[in-house]
Protein backbone atom coordinates (compact mmCIF):
# COMPACT_ATOMS: atom_id res chain seq x y z
CA UNK A 1 0.00 0.00 0.00
CA UNK A 2 1.28 3.67 -1.01
CA UNK A 3 1.88 5.50 2.47
CA UNK A 4 -0.78 8.47 2.01
CA UNK A 5 -3.30 5.18 1.89
CA UNK A 6 -1.60 3.36 5.08
CA UNK A 7 -1.77 6.64 6.98
CA UNK A 8 -5.41 6.29 5.50
CA UNK A 9 -6.07 2.69 7.11
CA UNK A 10 -4.71 3.55 10.16
CA UNK A 11 -6.86 6.82 10.43
CA UNK A 12 -9.78 4.74 10.24
CA UNK A 13 -9.11 2.61 12.79
CA UNK A 14 -8.24 5.66 15.02
CA UNK A 15 -11.60 6.76 14.53
CA UNK A 16 -13.65 3.66 15.22
CA UNK A 17 -11.46 3.07 18.25
CA UNK A 18 -12.23 6.54 19.28
CA UNK A 19 -15.74 5.87 18.78
CA UNK A 20 -16.73 3.88 21.34
CA UNK A 21 -15.70 6.63 23.79
CA UNK A 22 -17.57 9.03 22.09
CA UNK A 23 -20.41 6.91 22.62
CA UNK A 24 -19.61 6.66 26.03
CA UNK A 25 -19.85 10.55 26.32
CA UNK A 26 -23.07 10.00 24.45
CA UNK A 27 -24.74 7.94 26.79
CA UNK A 28 -24.87 10.95 29.53
CA UNK A 29 -26.92 13.14 26.90
CA UNK A 30 -29.64 9.89 25.41
CA UNK A 31 -30.22 6.99 26.28
CA UNK A 32 -28.83 3.93 24.63
CA UNK A 33 -31.37 3.12 21.94
CA UNK A 34 -32.34 6.74 21.26
CA UNK A 35 -28.52 7.19 20.32
CA UNK A 36 -28.73 4.53 18.44
CA UNK A 37 -31.68 5.58 16.15
CA UNK A 38 -30.49 9.16 15.65
CA UNK A 39 -27.05 7.67 14.94
CA UNK A 40 -28.56 6.03 12.07
CA UNK A 41 -31.11 8.69 11.36
CA UNK A 42 -28.27 11.66 11.14
CA UNK A 43 -26.48 9.18 8.99
CA UNK A 44 -28.71 7.58 6.52
CA UNK A 45 -30.91 10.18 5.44
CA UNK A 46 -28.84 12.90 4.35
CA UNK A 47 -26.60 10.03 2.48
CA UNK A 48 -29.05 8.26 0.69
CA UNK A 49 -29.56 10.92 -1.84
CA UNK A 50 -26.35 10.75 -3.24
CA UNK A 51 -25.44 6.88 -3.02
CA UNK A 52 -28.43 6.11 -5.27
CA UNK A 53 -30.38 3.30 -5.54
CA UNK A 54 -29.58 -0.23 -3.23
CA UNK A 55 -27.06 -3.04 -5.80
CA UNK A 56 -28.68 -5.66 -3.91
CA UNK A 57 -32.09 -7.33 -3.03
CA UNK A 58 -33.79 -5.94 -0.33
CA UNK A 59 -33.67 -8.73 1.95
CA UNK A 60 -30.17 -8.57 2.41
CA UNK A 61 -30.45 -4.55 3.32
CA UNK A 62 -33.19 -5.83 5.88
CA UNK A 63 -31.62 -8.68 7.15
CA UNK A 64 -28.00 -6.76 7.80
CA UNK A 65 -29.84 -4.06 9.25
CA UNK A 66 -31.87 -6.17 11.40
CA UNK A 67 -28.57 -7.62 12.55
CA UNK A 68 -25.88 -5.13 12.55
CA UNK A 69 -28.68 -1.52 13.25
CA UNK A 70 -31.31 -2.79 15.16
CA UNK A 71 -29.14 -6.07 17.66
CA UNK A 72 -25.60 -5.07 17.59
CA UNK A 73 -26.06 -1.27 18.32
CA UNK A 74 -29.01 -1.91 20.43
CA UNK A 75 -27.38 -4.48 22.69
CA UNK A 76 -23.43 -2.75 22.22
CA UNK A 77 -25.23 0.78 23.59
CA UNK A 78 -27.30 -0.80 26.12
CA UNK A 79 -24.07 -3.01 27.35
CA UNK A 80 -21.91 0.14 27.74
CA UNK A 81 -24.86 2.00 29.24
CA UNK A 82 -24.97 -1.24 31.83
CA UNK A 83 -21.70 -0.01 32.88
CA UNK A 84 -19.49 -1.77 30.53
CA UNK A 85 -16.20 0.41 29.88
CA UNK A 86 -15.31 1.88 26.46
CA UNK A 87 -12.26 0.57 26.26
CA UNK A 88 -12.95 -3.36 27.23
CA UNK A 89 -15.99 -2.55 24.79
CA UNK A 90 -13.86 -1.82 22.02
CA UNK A 91 -11.65 -5.50 22.98
CA UNK A 92 -14.67 -7.72 23.89
CA UNK A 93 -16.19 -6.99 20.69
CA UNK A 94 -13.73 -8.52 18.49
CA UNK A 95 -14.68 -11.40 19.45
CA UNK A 96 -17.43 -11.18 16.36
CA UNK A 97 -14.07 -13.04 14.24
CA UNK A 98 -15.00 -16.53 15.93
CA UNK A 99 -18.85 -15.73 15.91
CA UNK A 100 -18.54 -15.24 12.08
CA UNK A 101 -15.99 -17.84 11.67
CA UNK A 102 -18.34 -20.42 13.65
CA UNK A 103 -21.66 -19.45 11.83
CA UNK A 104 -19.42 -19.36 8.03
CA UNK A 105 -18.41 -22.96 8.88
CA UNK A 106 -22.45 -24.05 9.40
CA UNK A 107 -24.01 -21.71 7.04
CA UNK A 108 -21.37 -21.31 4.32
CA UNK A 109 -19.75 -24.67 5.06
CA UNK A 110 -16.22 -22.41 4.99
CA UNK A 111 -14.15 -25.26 6.94
CA UNK A 112 -11.45 -23.77 9.27
CA UNK A 113 -8.20 -24.81 9.03
CA UNK A 114 -5.66 -25.51 12.06
CA UNK A 115 -4.39 -22.27 12.35
CA UNK A 116 -8.30 -20.85 12.30
CA UNK A 117 -9.38 -23.24 14.92
CA UNK A 118 -6.27 -22.31 17.19
CA UNK A 119 -7.04 -18.56 16.66
CA UNK A 120 -10.30 -19.14 17.96
CA UNK A 121 -9.38 -20.95 21.00
CA UNK A 122 -6.70 -18.22 21.54
CA UNK A 123 -9.25 -15.36 21.14
CA UNK A 124 -11.70 -17.12 23.29
CA UNK A 125 -8.97 -17.46 26.14
CA UNK A 126 -8.39 -13.87 25.98
CA UNK A 127 -12.53 -13.44 26.77
CA UNK A 128 -12.26 -15.55 30.06
CA UNK A 129 -9.54 -13.01 30.64
CA UNK A 130 -11.57 -10.07 30.07
CA UNK A 131 -14.73 -11.74 31.65
CA UNK A 132 -12.36 -11.88 34.86
CA UNK A 133 -11.05 -8.40 34.89
CA UNK A 134 -14.36 -7.47 33.91
CA UNK A 135 -16.04 -9.52 36.78
CA UNK A 136 -13.40 -7.58 39.02
CA UNK A 137 -14.14 -4.14 37.72
CA UNK A 138 -17.55 -3.97 35.88
CA UNK A 139 -21.17 -5.53 35.63
CA UNK A 140 -21.67 -8.87 34.40
CA UNK A 141 -24.63 -8.07 32.73
CA UNK A 142 -23.13 -5.28 30.82
CA UNK A 143 -20.27 -7.69 29.59
CA UNK A 144 -22.59 -10.24 28.44
CA UNK A 145 -24.83 -7.53 26.18
CA UNK A 146 -21.42 -6.80 24.58
CA UNK A 147 -20.49 -10.35 24.25
CA UNK A 148 -24.27 -11.05 22.38
CA UNK A 149 -23.84 -7.62 20.03
CA UNK A 150 -20.66 -9.46 18.93
CA UNK A 151 -22.62 -12.71 18.04
CA UNK A 152 -25.25 -10.38 15.89
CA UNK A 153 -22.44 -8.79 14.05
CA UNK A 154 -20.78 -12.12 13.01
CA UNK A 155 -24.69 -12.67 12.20
CA UNK A 156 -24.26 -9.37 10.15
CA UNK A 157 -21.09 -10.24 8.75
CA UNK A 158 -22.07 -14.20 7.37
CA UNK A 159 -25.18 -12.28 5.62
CA UNK A 160 -23.37 -9.74 4.02
CA UNK A 161 -21.12 -12.19 2.54
CA UNK A 162 -24.05 -13.45 1.18
CA UNK A 163 -25.64 -10.40 -0.65
CA UNK A 164 -21.71 -9.43 -1.69
CA UNK A 165 -22.38 -5.77 -2.50
CA UNK A 166 -20.54 -4.52 -5.23
CA UNK A 167 -20.22 -0.79 -3.19
CA UNK A 168 -19.25 -1.27 0.31
CA UNK A 169 -20.48 2.72 1.16
CA UNK A 170 -23.68 2.12 -1.09
CA UNK A 171 -24.68 -1.10 1.03
CA UNK A 172 -24.04 0.93 4.30
CA UNK A 173 -26.09 4.01 3.72
CA UNK A 174 -29.08 1.53 2.94
CA UNK A 175 -28.09 -0.85 6.34
CA UNK A 176 -28.30 2.28 8.04
CA UNK A 177 -31.90 3.24 7.37
CA UNK A 178 -33.48 -0.07 8.53
CA UNK A 179 -32.79 0.19 12.28
CA UNK A 180 -34.36 4.05 12.51
CA UNK A 181 -38.15 3.63 13.29
CA UNK A 182 -37.43 0.08 15.44
CA UNK A 183 -34.82 1.69 17.39
CA UNK A 184 -37.06 4.94 17.76
CA UNK A 185 -40.22 2.59 18.82
CA UNK A 186 -37.60 0.55 21.27
CA UNK A 187 -36.71 3.35 22.45
CA UNK A 188 -40.33 4.53 23.50
CA UNK A 189 -41.48 1.54 24.59
CA UNK A 190 -38.43 0.70 26.84
CA UNK A 191 -37.08 3.83 27.28
CA UNK A 192 -39.93 5.87 28.29
CA UNK A 193 -41.48 8.82 26.08
CA UNK A 194 -40.88 10.83 28.95
CA UNK A 195 -36.67 10.29 29.24
CA UNK A 196 -36.51 10.44 25.26
CA UNK A 197 -38.27 13.90 25.53
CA UNK A 198 -36.38 14.96 28.15
CA UNK A 199 -32.63 14.02 26.62
CA UNK A 200 -33.73 16.12 23.53
CA UNK A 201 -34.89 18.63 24.88
CA UNK A 202 -31.91 19.03 27.15
CA UNK A 203 -29.64 18.78 23.58
CA UNK A 204 -26.58 21.02 23.43
CA UNK A 205 -23.76 21.13 21.83
CA UNK A 206 -21.60 18.62 22.69
CA UNK A 207 -24.66 16.16 22.14
CA UNK A 208 -24.89 17.62 18.33
CA UNK A 209 -21.32 16.52 18.56
CA UNK A 210 -21.88 13.18 19.52
CA UNK A 211 -24.44 12.81 17.00
CA UNK A 212 -22.17 14.00 14.04
CA UNK A 213 -19.24 11.99 15.05
CA UNK A 214 -21.27 8.45 15.41
CA UNK A 215 -23.30 8.71 12.44
CA UNK A 216 -20.61 11.46 9.73
CA UNK A 217 -17.17 10.46 10.67
CA UNK A 218 -17.31 7.00 11.99
CA UNK A 219 -20.24 5.84 9.64
CA UNK A 220 -19.98 7.70 6.18
CA UNK A 221 -16.64 8.45 6.91
CA UNK A 222 -15.48 5.49 8.11
CA UNK A 223 -17.19 3.23 5.84
CA UNK A 224 -16.27 5.58 2.37
CA UNK A 225 -12.41 5.46 3.41
CA UNK A 226 -12.75 1.88 4.40
CA UNK A 227 -14.49 0.87 1.26
CA UNK A 228 -12.31 3.01 -0.81
CA UNK A 229 -9.12 1.05 0.41
CA UNK A 230 -10.78 -2.03 -0.30
CA UNK A 231 -11.46 -1.26 -4.28
CA UNK A 232 -7.79 -0.43 -4.25
CA UNK A 233 -6.01 -3.21 -2.63
CA UNK A 234 -7.06 -6.56 -1.72
CA UNK A 235 -8.77 -7.42 1.27
CA UNK A 236 -5.89 -9.47 3.12
CA UNK A 237 -4.14 -5.93 2.80
CA UNK A 238 -6.58 -3.92 4.05
CA UNK A 239 -8.09 -5.91 7.13
CA UNK A 240 -5.25 -6.61 9.18
CA UNK A 241 -5.50 -2.32 10.01
CA UNK A 242 -8.93 -3.11 11.60
CA UNK A 243 -7.14 -4.84 14.54
CA UNK A 244 -5.91 -2.02 16.08
CA UNK A 245 -9.22 -0.63 16.78
CA UNK A 246 -9.10 -2.08 20.22
CA UNK A 247 -5.75 -0.45 20.74
CA UNK A 248 -7.03 3.05 19.73
CA UNK A 249 -9.90 2.53 21.86
CA UNK A 250 -8.36 1.12 25.08
CA UNK A 251 -5.64 3.85 24.58
CA UNK A 252 -8.42 6.91 23.89
CA UNK A 253 -10.26 5.67 26.52
CA UNK A 254 -7.53 5.65 29.08
CA UNK A 255 -6.68 9.31 28.19
CA UNK A 256 -9.48 10.89 27.92
CA UNK A 257 -12.17 8.87 30.34
CA UNK A 258 -9.45 8.20 32.48
CA UNK A 259 -9.95 3.99 32.47
CA UNK A 260 -7.76 2.30 34.23
CA UNK A 261 -5.82 -0.52 32.38
CA UNK A 262 -4.88 -3.44 34.68
CA UNK A 263 -2.42 -5.74 33.69
CA UNK A 264 -5.40 -8.54 33.08
CA UNK A 265 -6.71 -6.18 30.64
CA UNK A 266 -3.58 -6.24 28.94
CA UNK A 267 -3.30 -10.18 28.92
CA UNK A 268 -6.77 -10.29 27.70
CA UNK A 269 -6.24 -7.65 24.66
CA UNK A 270 -2.52 -9.47 23.67
CA UNK A 271 -4.83 -12.77 23.47
CA UNK A 272 -7.91 -11.43 21.92
CA UNK A 273 -6.21 -9.57 19.17
CA UNK A 274 -3.66 -12.24 18.30
CA UNK A 275 -6.64 -15.00 18.30
CA UNK A 276 -8.69 -12.72 16.33
CA UNK A 277 -5.72 -11.83 13.65
CA UNK A 278 -5.30 -15.63 13.21
CA UNK A 279 -8.78 -16.47 12.71
CA UNK A 280 -9.42 -13.41 10.30
CA UNK A 281 -6.45 -13.57 8.10
CA UNK A 282 -5.53 -17.68 7.99
CA UNK A 283 -7.58 -18.67 4.47
CA UNK A 284 -10.69 -21.42 5.44
CA UNK A 285 -10.38 -24.63 3.60
CA UNK A 286 -13.24 -23.97 1.11
CA UNK A 287 -13.03 -21.25 -1.51
CA UNK A 288 -14.64 -18.46 -1.11
CA UNK A 289 -15.76 -16.96 -4.20
CA UNK A 290 -14.42 -13.70 -5.47
CA UNK A 291 -17.67 -11.99 -5.39
CA UNK A 292 -17.54 -12.78 -1.26
CA UNK A 293 -14.20 -11.87 -0.39
CA UNK A 294 -14.71 -8.05 -0.64
CA UNK A 295 -17.83 -7.97 1.00
CA UNK A 296 -17.21 -10.28 3.79
CA UNK A 297 -13.59 -7.58 4.55
CA UNK A 298 -15.91 -4.75 3.87
CA UNK A 299 -17.94 -5.56 6.79
CA UNK A 300 -15.97 -7.36 9.72
CA UNK A 301 -14.92 -3.99 11.08
CA UNK A 302 -18.22 -1.98 11.37
CA UNK A 303 -18.17 0.37 14.11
Amino acid sequence: MRPVHTALAVLVAAVWGFNFVVIEIGLDHFPPLLLSALRFLVAALPAVFFVGRPKVAWKWVLGVGAALGIAKFGLLFTGMDAGMPAGLSSLVLQIQAVFTAVLASAVLRERPGRVRVTGMAVALAGIAVAAVDGGTSGPVLGFTLVVAAAACWGVSNVLTRKAAPPDALNFMVWVCTVPVLPLLGLSLLLEGPERDLAALRALDWSGVGVIAYVAWISTVFGFGAWGYLLRRYPASSVAPFSLLVPVFGMSSAALVLGEQVSGLRWVAAVLLVGGVALTSLAPARAAVSAQSRPAAAGASPAR
